[in-house]
């Protein structure tokens, strides 16, 4: 596999991108918060205006995905990033680059990412064959997981040595670097065309996917617990980007650290995901490993103390949660790709991902009204513990019975009429 050429520049585009992303994911709202002085209201709805790109645009990225090379999807919205990432930079140079400014960049960046992340969960399938999908997904979120290492802290320290704006450009560099590697893959990809002279409507072709999706217990127990685990986790993050600079008096170099240590977690998750899953059943992982990652964030909002004790702790929690939360991500994909066919893969990701990450506007929203009306520490403790309704639906469900191999694709879906 590694041999494999087209797989390298996939590899290494999606390493670098996701360092952009989660180097952008820092540099925005800590912008807001240090140089523009965000309420906290202000903060949850910039988070929330990235992020509803994803309830409104990943069904319709799902059929394109379906029909369109991955290569060239993921080229365009590369670009795309970098563009704009780069024209807030030139903005912020010209010091014009205001909170409504900084909006539009958010959501320009988030749509795009929506079709990004679509298309790059189905390229590996039209890559790899089937039984290398696990291998080939450990190396794709082990790469993401070294991009969580140096993203955050880059993007900590850039804003902490130098400015906003120069934080910014550093994203779109990254983009850019990826639509120069992907942008060379030339094998052709194999999308199966509709027997009808014309193509299906879109509409037709969206709910294709989501009956496909529905009709799978597994896969609608992962839309349910993604949808409840993401909802919590948006909040979360929203006042844990407050409570870290503001109740611990962390620096941005300290808030990209401490946001970073997740990296090196989740490249052992990921390892542990090529191995775990065969040995002990993937429901027993699946289930274990979301109740571990999740219960550990309940121990934050009790941190007191200087900022050095108070960032070792936080490294030790979000060393775990990474670990365990990739583990779960890897497993899942592997679920999710396995029991799907080939023709559905675009519109089965595009559907788990509108039901799973399109909570996350009102999760972020709630995040800033919470900590506005009940603080942070107590914001933080009530939406830690409603994380752990995730690992509850999957337990409760067919996925927690799931062995140590996965069933067979069924055959794709008649279309509807």
């Amino acid at each position: 596999m590694w041999r494999d050429g087209d797989f390298r520049r996939l590899w290494f585009g999606q390493t670098v991108s996701q360092l952009g992303e989660q180097a952008s994911m820092v540099v925005l709202p800590l912008f807001a918060v240090l140089a523009l002085h965000a309420s906290a209201g202000q903060l949850g709805a910039l988070r929330a205006v990235g992020q509803v790109p994803i309830l409104l645009l990943s069904l319709l990225a799902g059929v394109w995905v379906d029909r369109w090379r991955t290569r060239t999807l993921m080229v365009v919205t590369d670009a795309g990033r970098a563009l704009a990432l780069g024209a807030a930079a030139v903005a912020g140079l010209l010091g014009v680059l205001g909170l409504p400014a900084l909006l539009v960049v958010a959501f320009a960046v988030g749509a795009l990412s929506v079709f990004f992340d679509v298309a790059y969960q189905t390229s590996l399938v039209r890559l790899v064959e089937r039984d290398q999908l696990v291998r080939g997904n450990s190396a794709l979120e082990g790469s993401r997981s070294a991009a969580q290492i140096g993203g955050p802290a880059l993007g900590g320290a850039l804003m902490s040595a130098f400015s906003g704006p120069i934080a910014v450009a550093a994203g779109a560099v990254f983009f850019a670097f990826s639509f120069l590697s992907i942008r060379r893959n030339s094998r052709p990809e194999s999308i199966r065309q509709p027997s009808e002279r014309r193509p299906p409507r879109l509409w037709r072709q969206i709910h294709e996917g989501v009956r496909f999706v529905a009709g799978d217990s597994s896969l609608r127990t992962v839309c349910l617990a993604s949808a409840a685990f993401q909802f919590s986790f948006a909040a979360v993050m929203t006042v844990y980007l407050l409570f870290l600079p503001r109740d611990l008096h962390l620096s941005g170099t300290a808030v990209g650290l401490a946001l970073a240590a997740t990296g090196p977690g989740a490249l052992l998750g990921s390892l542990l995901a090529a191995r775990l899953p065969s040995r002990f059943g993937y429901g027993t992982v699946l289930v274990s490993a979301a109740a571990l990652g999740d219960g550990v964030f309940l121990l934050v909002p009790a941190l007191h103390g200087s900022p050095t004790t108070t960032s070792a702790a936080l490294l030790t929690v979000n060393f775990a949660f990474g670990t365990f939360s990739q583990l779960v991500n890897v497993t899942v994909m592997a679920v999710r790709q396995t029991v799907t066919p080939d023709a559905m893969q675009g519109r089965a990701a595009a559907t788990i991902n509108f039901v799973g990450m399109g909570t996350t506007p009102l999760g972020s929203l709630l995040g800033g009204v919470l900590a506005e009306a009940w603080g942070t520490r107590v914001s933080l403790l009530v939406m830690a513990a409603c994380m752990l309704l995730s690992p509850a639906l999957m337990a409760l469900s067919p996925l927690a019975r799931l062995g140590r191999t996965l069933p067979a694709p069924p055959e794709a879906p008649v279309p509807v009429a």
